[in-house]
Formats: C-alpha cells, structure tokens, sequence
C-alpha cells in the first residue's frame, strides 16, 4: 500500500464515519427534527408540550427525546413530575439553525394561517438567543455599515461596537471573561440566506430587546413582534425601520 493512501483507522481530525452517522441519523427522523427546531427558542419544553407540537403520542415522543438525549443534543431537567428538555447548548443550536439553512426552502403555506406564522417568523424570530429573520439581519448590516461590527473572515465587534453595547447598558467585558463562547460570529439565515450576529454580543443584544419590550413574542413559539417602542429605538439606535 502506498505511504500516502488513507486507511480507516486515519479520518482527518479523529472524526469516525460511524460517529458521524449516528449523530446524522438523530435528526434524520421528521419528528426529532421538528422538536430540534421547536426548541430554537432557547426555552426549555415540557415532553408533553413536544408531543402535541409534533403531533405523536406521548410515549412516542418519550422515545424520541430520550434518543436525543443519549445523543447529546438535549439536555434533560426534572421538576417534579415534570420533565423539560433543551437544546444542550449554544453549539447544538448553531448546528441545527445551520443544517436547516442548507436544507431545501419549505414548500409554500398552504392555508393563510400558515401563511401568516411563516411570516411572521421570516420578518423576526429568535434563533435560540440572538435575533434572526429580516429583523436580526437588517441589525447586522447597520452594525457593519455604522462601524460597529466588521467582516474579515467573520464578524468582529469594533471598539465602537464595545463602546456602542455600553451605551446600552451591556457589559460585553465581563460576560466574555465568565465562559468560552465567542464574542461574536456569523450565523447563516435560514430565510434571508444571509449572516446575521451570533455569540456573546447578539445574545446580549437580543436578551435587551426583550426585556426592553423592543420586541414581543408572538405566542409560545420563536416569532417576535417589533413594538411602537422597539420601532422608535431601532430608528434612532441604527437607523432602521422594523420589518413589514
């Protein structure tokens, strides 16, 4: 055998094709991938709420989030009699919102009241916890065209951009030094096909416009509605009107 041909036993970076398999195979199945997606929200849901979400039993969808679970993709709390389940971390929401970004458009609404959550969702939602939609992207841009942000090879915050977070009360510093997670990045759309702002600093920032009342959800799921408040702060803040 040739000294340059690969064998088995030397995927690049450790990655073994049966691990890679396994962990595809756990959102391969229609159901797992909607409670995936259900739980982009960054709240944590009950196994009975999954169910009726998704349309299965209860004991088939026990079944299914166990399944995640041992598969690292959710994480597990018990209350009582209750038990929630949430995504495991900002990791497994980047990889779902990522995978979804990369899958084929959905078909056309076929009713208008899906007609209307499909928009609604399209104009402004939460992508686990930083803004996304026609909302989180339109941010982004005035972000980057203000100075606040700049795009090399990924989003990096400005001292303008750390000065323009303290302005709004949020203290970038100090979150950074309490983990690991990246003070920003790219987060590819699923419905505008373009990057929006991840990380510390698009967490922080939508964590402000909800507890602002800036934006208000819309119902249980991930849809945000831009208040009269949020209209006139996202004008005078970034020069941006809320999406239609």
């Amino acid at each position: 055998m040739s000294p340059t041909t690969p064998t088995r036993s030397t995927a690049p970076s450790g990655l073994r094709g049966p691990q890679l398999a396994r962990l595809a195979a756990l959102v391969a199945d229609e159901t797992r991938a909607a409670m995936c997606l259900a739980l982009l929200d960054g709240r944590a849901w009950t196994a009975g709420e999954l169910a009726r979400y998704t349309g299965v039993a209860p004991s088939t969808a026990s079944e299914h989030l166990t399944r995640l679970i041992e598969g690292g993709l959710l994480a597990e709390e018990r209350q009582g009699r209750h038990r929630y389940v949430r995504l495991a971390g900002p990791q497994i929401a980047q990889l779902i919102e990522d995978l979804s970004a990369h899958a084929a458009p959905p078909p056309p609404p076929r009713s208008l009241r899906a007609a209307s959550a499909s928009g609604a969702m399209a104009r402004a939602r939460t992508c686990y916890d930083h803004l996304a939609g026609r909302l989180g992207t339109a941010i982004t841009d005035a972000m980057l065209e203000r100075g606040l942000l700049q795009k090399v090879t990924g989003f990096a915050l400005t001292d303008a951009g750390m000065a323009w977070f303290r302005e709004l009360g949020i203290d970038l510093a100090s979150t950074a030094s309490r983990g690991r997670r990246p003070m920003v990045r790219s987060c590819l759309d699923w419905t505008e096909r373009r990057p929006h702002l991840a990380g510390l600093a698009g967490a922080a920032l939508c964590r402000h416009v909800l507890d602002t009342g800036w934006c208000v959800r819309i119902g249980k799921g991930r849809a945000l509605r831009v208040s009269p408040e949020g209209e006139h702060a996202l004008d005078e803040l970034l020069g941006i009107t809320a999406p239609e």
